[in-house]
């Protein structure tokens, strides 16, 4: 060749060597779908979705267009449609560059369309168009669902087939079906069915009758049985194992039940002894159908102190200071030592607590507690002795029954008696209480409730003649209206049987006004009052009734507002004179738990116009 003729030839067939110039998606539009589900999954199952805002040469680009249609077509199979009309269109240029419908001819159009196949415009950014036409679904025509074997006799295995999804007529959701296939096989294993097998597995769908032939049946096997259960503390041991022992809630040979294992993990946890509570069933090493239990526990740290700072408007500034040991001994006991030290108001606290596994978990609780409170109306000390046993009946409710000793002293403040003229009380009462609580989160609930209530009654007063008899009662109600708002509702009565009202030290009468009562209102502020010439002194009563309701919303994130109103009183008699507070309030879901601060303004002539309230914790 040449030498004049070589670089011109070069020159060509770098050129012809050139890739097509490239584009660029900016984004894509689904059309036709009105199911925000079905929009995600046809977006999320595009090729192309993974090269939006990327540069694309035109081969690369031809190649995801024309498998767009195909892509689309399998995301939809899961909700039931099998012959939709997928159309896919380029910004630049209106005409399809891809059509799939019910016939082969259509699935084909997109392969065998030449301007598609030349890559139909260069350059510039494109926007991709999915037109769809979803078309009628495929429906269940057929359905053969079961269980043989001593499964089929069981009832939570039939509940799980009772429950399954979809049924004959319905459309074929692959959701709803391997949602209802995987309930039946959970049923099954958590109530010891572990050698249960898919007898049939086979689900026909015959595009053109748009219908789809389900046949699930499955074969028990024998039931298993609990076995022992086998604790392990690592790394160390801290607690004897026969104790733990006594927490088990079955017997070997019983019929293997999940809900046996969830309860023994739920009393473990409640004793608060371990960090890690691990309890795994192990029906690889059973033997004559008894399947032992795994129980790894890791112990927790052996002592909690706590610090902390307080302010009141009665009680002025404050600390406090605490220490608790989980466990004194291998025998579980606990002990605790709490000191609350502010200006006006101050209470020490010794609690000694055994653990009690006979009839219901609990403790054997012995506390011993002095209150000493000098604020602007009121000298009183106090001293109290108790000694209490708590059982949980079930997983909603726990029972306390408990023996009070109590010796306290009181005046009320007058500037006219620069000496307090004390009044002295000792009684000796039981008290019997029952709390209630079924919630679906402790925290911040949003459906359920929870309710308490007290009985406790003795004698004693400043002859030891005096006698009391109180029934107290307490409710709460969680409903949550959407993802970011919910109601509260809450109410409390409370009633005494007494003819000696002045001889109940002021530790055991009823006082409203403050936060979690009447907001709008300070601390104990509705009442019976004294009046002096140093103020108005509220003294409590025999009687309590109070109620409130509350709209919460979610704004931003974990931040939100409250509105509210409380009503109530404290009161003699059966004249209430209900008190009405209104407010707005600021919720905070901090890492410690929710924050309230409301801002209140009471409606009957409250002591100041405007209250402020702060609470942190759960609202249980």
């Amino acid at each position: 060749m040449p030498p004049t003729l070589r670089l011109p030839l070069a020159f060509a067939l770098c050129a012809l060597a050139l890739p097509a110039s490239a584009a660029t998606v900016a984004r894509i539009e689904i059309q036709g779908l009105a199911d925000e589900a079905m929009r995600a999954n046809v977006l999320s199952a595009l090729s192309l979705q993974d090269e939006v805002g990327d540069d694309l040469r035109a081969r690369r680009l031809n190649h995801l267009l024309r498998i767009a249609a195909d892509e689309a077509r399998g995301a939809l199979e899961p909700f039931g449609y099998y012959a939709p009309t997928i159309s896919v269109h380029r910004s630049d240029r209106s005409e399809p560059v891809a059509v799939v419908g019910d016939d082969d001819a259509n699935e084909d159009a997109g392969n065998d369309n030449p301007e598609a196949a030349r890559g139909r415009g260069t350059g510039g950014e494109i926007v991709v168009i999915l037109r769809i036409a979803p078309g009628q679904p495929v429906r269940v025509r057929g359905l053969e669902l079961g269980v043989a074997g001593p499964g089929s006799d069981d009832r939570r295995v039939g509940e799980a087939l009772a429950a399954f999804q979809p049924q004959a007529g319905a459309v074929f959701d692959h959701r709803l079906y391997e949602a209802g296939k995987a309930r039946i096989a959970v049923a099954l294993a958590e109530h010891g069915y572990f050698d249960a097998g898919l007898a049939s597995h086979r689900v026909e769908v015959t595009r053109a009758q748009q219908a789809a032939d389900i046949d699930l049946r499955w074969n028990s096997g024998a039931r298993h049985a609990l076995g022992e259960a086998r604790f392990t503390q690592t790394p160390d041991a801290v607690i004897d194992q026969h104790l733990l022992a006594k927490l088990v809630p079955w017997s070997p040979g019983q019929p293997y039940d999940q809900a046996e294992l969830e309860r023994l993990r739920k009393s473990l946890v409640a004793l608060d002894y371990f960090a890690l509570v691990d309890v795994q069933a192990a029906p690889g090493q059973a033997g004559d159908l008894q399947v032992p239990v795994e129980v790894q526990l890791t112990p927790a740290k052996r002592s909690i102190y706590s610090f902390g700072a307080s302010y009141g408007t009665l009680s002025g500034a404050g600390i406090s200071a605490g220490v608790e040991r989980r466990y004194l001994n291998a025998r579980g006991h606990k002990a605790l030592a709490q000191v609350d030290w502010a200006e006006k108001r101050k209470t020490a606290t010794l609690q000694y607590r055994i653990p009690a596994f006979a009839w219901l978990d609990g403790w054997y609780t012995a506390s011993l507690q002095a209150a000493d409170e000098q604020t602007d109306y009121v000298n009183s000390r106090r001293l109290e002795l108790v000694g209490s046993r708590s059982g949980q009946y079930n997983d909603h409710l726990n029972l306390v029954a408990s023996l009070h000793v109590l010796r306290e002293r009181w005046a009320y403040a007058s500037v006219t008696r620069p000496t307090p003229d004390f009044q002295y009380a000792s009684f000796v009462y039981p008290s019997l209480r029952a709390e209630y609580i079924d919630v679906d989160e402790r925290m911040a609930p949003r459906r359920g409730g929870g309710a308490t209530l007290t009985l406790r009654g003795g004698k004693g007063g400043a002859d030891g003649r005096a006698t009391f008899t109180q029934l107290h009662a307490s409710v709460q109600w969680f409903h949550g209206l959407d993802a970011s708002s919910r109601l509260l509702a809450r109410g409390e009565l409370g009633h005494t049987f007494t003819a000696d009202l002045l001889e109940l030290p002021p530790s055991l009468r009823y006082y409203a006004g403050g936060d979690r009562s009447v907001r709008g209102y300070g601390w104990h502020e509705i009442g019976p009052s004294i009046r002096t010439n140093g103020g108005t002194y509220f003294t409590g009563a025999p009687n309590v009734v109070t109620a409130s309701l509350e709209y919460e919303r979610f704004i931003r994130g974990p931040w939100g507002m409250a509105v509210f109103v409380d009503t109530g009183s404290a009161f003699e008699g059966r004249d209430a004179d209900l008190h009405t507070g209104v407010g707005i309030g600021l919720r905070w879901r901090s890492p410690v738990g929710p924050v309230r601060v409301d801002i209140a303004r009471g409606l009957n002539a409250p002591d100041s116009p405007i209250t402020l309230h702060l609470n942190i914790g759960a609202d249980l």
